[in-house]
């Protein structure tokens, strides 16, 4: 047993170091774990192999088949049922399309290429299948997750889950009947008519159950993420005991656990354990794998590879060109889906397991996951200016009216007369427009997002469609009239490129850019942007509340109509605890509030419900003038200095000893007891939770409560 556990700690030393190494190489996170797995197989370290110490492989695949139940569990948590319902036929067509493209050409060229039995059916569901994880993290870091492309990716990926669950389910059927004896039918009926009553089972758990029982344990969070985990790999073992796929059974978990309120409260301690725990599937992967029959299908694995890579995003491109949109909108959604997935190997593995596939089957798919992993991301990263050399080619792609994605002259009449044109019109951009409209200023929105245009133009907003960095469609703007352009999006080169084209084009007015770090905003001020926007974490005041948003403006221009300042909310001031729209900065100052920074992110054009805690950095909008009264405002608006025994708001820090952790403020009758009232919750990560009666105080909690100042000594922390 003790080499056991010596070789666990040289497999977590590898995979530690692995990870460092690809996390300076940018790589993805599976990536990495591919490598691991290989790396600590018999073929280079030797340190998992079907004769290494005896328990050792038993205890990776015992670890690797926990990952892979967390995994599924995971997908079913975070499932949201009713966006699948609204996510519109696009997304729909889109990834349902693709996996049927990919499925059935897949499987012939598999066929082409010699393979035969069950083989070339595996291997066109590995290859359907698109990472999720991967483009959904590029898109954040991009700014993108809510733009056309961004949201229509995401919306097929979802649907693509989906399409795993229902493929894992008939494959796992596939293999709990046996034919020998003709009595595959009754067995096949069998099998689904558990899987119909496991699912009903589950259904009535979930609503009459589990609800129930979660907020009982949740008197303590680590208990519910042990429940938690317990239930993903017990709904496992019943799957696989009714004669369906433990990952079915997981998934099904998930689900039912997504009907609780607390599901995106678990969702990342769970994650991080779930990461932890595929490493041992990889390792298990590994250990299966000839590199001498890998480098034999190094030719066999880049044609798939290119089939991916090339056949996913055209076929996308082709269904949403025919739909009506435009080249660059299909050719960014094409490329997040041109890869395949950690579900392409628990498929394949599952397939070895079942014997309906070799291990040599096993290797290709996972050469052809680290191939187009690795190369999808690079393509996600650099998509635009890879679009932009393409653009001609891909224009085969698109209708010659992409009645989807009007143009700007069938759109905005009354360009000509914007005194600010706003390119982006997301949450920032939108935020701006409020405060420019609020001063009466003519303003032009651009955007390449026909959702957002409609919403805008409903709000009597002249609004335009135009891809933000095309020099075509900056150069269609108003620039004789504009005095200020807005690049209200993120991204380094898209600003610059945006300031390049603009210079070509002789514009000479004002151009602010939006920078989301530091460094950013030094290489924008060296381009020569009059404005920079700058929009990224502070050093923190406290190391627990890294605010993510600050915005500045450059007080050497009082002759623009954009100014921008920051001010922080103190604990003692009278507005802390209130809904924004108490908050009066406007009417007496004439400043307008367009974002709230929180607890290390940003909300832009916060709701006037919005609740203010201390510590807020309030960003507004208005002359110098108008930002100065705000803030003098803001500053005095703090309860004079009174005696002990006046009114205060404090924080109140619970740890797992208190007599409050575990109990409802009802159950506490907090408010009569303690004579103090609970104005606002922050928990874990920065997470700012409105007081519920029912709500169950957690260890680590920090409460927010206003109070006379000589009623705080007696509530217990």
């Amino acid at each position: 047993m003790e080499s056991v556990f010596i070789h666990v700690v040289q497999i977590l030393a590898v995979a530690a170091a692995v990870g460092v190494i690809g996390t300076l190489l940018r790589q993805p996170l599976i990536i990495s774990f591919i490598a691991v797995g290989l790396i600590v197989g018999p073929w280079v370290l030797g340190i998992v192999h079907p004769e290494s110490a005896p328990g050792l492989l038993g205890v990776v695949q015992l670890l690797g088949d926990m990952g892979i139940a967390l995994l599924l569990f995971g997908v079913g948590l975070t499932l949201n049922l009713s966006n699948m319902r609204t996510m519109g036929s696009v997304a729909l067509a889109a990834g349902i399309g693709q996996m049927v493209f990919t499925i059935l050409f897949g499987s012939l060229l598999a066929v082409a290429l010699g393979m035969s039995g069950m083989a070339p059916i595996y291997v066109g569901i590995a290859l359907a299948m698109s990472s999720a994880v991967i483009p959904m993290k590029i898109l954040a870091d991009r700014g993108e997750v809510e733009s056309l492309h961004g949201r229509v990716a995401i919306g097929a990926l979802i649907i693509q889950d989906v399409g795993v669950i229902a493929g894992i389910v008939i494959l796992s059927a596939l293999g709990a009947v046996d034919n020998s004896d003709g009595s595959m039918r009754a067995q096949l009926a069998a099998v689904l008519l558990n899987g119909v009553l496991l699912v009903a089972a589950t259904a009535l758990l979930a609503r009459f159950v589990l609800p129930r029982l979660v907020d009982f344990l949740n008197r303590s969070a680590e208990l519910v993420v042990l429940f938690a985990v317990t239930w993903a790999i017990g709904f496992a073992v019943v799957a696989e005991t009714v004669g369906l796929s433990r990952e079915f059974g997981a998934f099904l978990a998930g689900i039912a656990f997504a009907s609780t309120r607390y599901r995106e409260a678990f969702a990342a301690p769970l994650s991080r354990l779930r990461d932890f725990l595929l490493v041992f599937f990889f390792v298990g992967l590994g250990a299966t794998l000839d590199p001498a029959i890998l480098r034999a299908q190094v030719s066999q694995a880049a044609v798939f590879a290119l089939f991916v890579l090339l056949g996913n995003t055209a076929i996308v491109m082709v269904i949403m060109g025919l739909m009506g949109y435009r080249s660059r909108t299909s050719f960014f959604t094409g490329t997040a889906l041109a890869q395949t997935s950690v579900f392409s190997l628990v498929v394949a593995a599952m397939g070895v397991s079942l014997g309906h596939i070799t291990v040599d089957t096993l290797g290709l798919i996972t050469l052809v996951a680290f191939v187009t992993i690795g190369v999808c991301t690079y393509v996600l990263t650099y998509s635009s200016p890879i679009y932009e050399r393409l653009r001609r080619v891909l224009s085969i792609f698109e209708r010659k009216r992409p009645f989807r994605e009007l143009s700007l002259e069938e759109k905005v009449p009354e360009a000509e007369a914007a005194e600010v044109v706003v390119l982006g019109l997301g949450r920032f951009g939108g935020g701006i427009i409020r405060g420019l409209q609020l001063r009466q200023r003519k303003i032009l929105g651009v955007d390449f997002d026909p959702e957002v245009l409609s919403r805008w133009t409903a709000k009597g907003l002249p609004v335009a469609y135009g891809d933000i960095a095309d020099a075509e469609m900056l150069r269609s703007l108003p620039l004789d009239t504009a005095g200020v352009i807005v690049a209200a999006v993120p991204g380094l080169a898209t600003n610059l490129e945006i300031r390049r084209v603009l210079e070509r084009l002789g514009y000479t007015g004002r151009v602010a850019l939006t920078a989301q770090t530091e460094a950013e905003a030094a290489a924008l001020r060296a381009a020569g942007a009059d404005i920079v926007l700058e929009l990224f974490a502070y050093a923190a005041e406290h190391s627990a509340e890294a605010v993510s948003a600050a915005l500045h403006a450059i007080p050497d221009h009082p002759d623009l109509p954009l100014a921008l300042a920051d001010v922080r909310l103190p604990a003692g001031s009278t507005l802390v605890g209130r809904q924004l729209r108490e908050a009066t900065v406007r009417a007496e100052s004439g400043a307008t509030i367009i974002a709230v920074s929180r607890a290390g992110r940003a909300i832009f054009d916060p709701d006037p419900d919005l609740q203010l805690f201390p510590g807020d950095h309030l960003i507004m909008m208005g002359s110098a003038e108008e930002l100065l009264r705000a803030q003098d405002y803001l500053q005095h608006q703090e309860f004079e200095d009174q005696p002990d025994y006046e009114f205060a708001i404090e924080s109140i820090d619970l740890d797992a000893e208190s007599e409050l952790t575990g109990h409802t403020l009802a159950e506490l009758d907090f408010r009569n007891r303690y004579g103090a009232t609970v104005i606002g919750i922050e928990r874990g990560e920065g997470q700012f939770i409105t007081p519920a009666p029912h709500e169950p105080l957690q260890a680590g909690d920090r409460l927010y409560v206003a109070c006379h100042r000589c009623a705080l000594e007696n509530i217990p922390s």
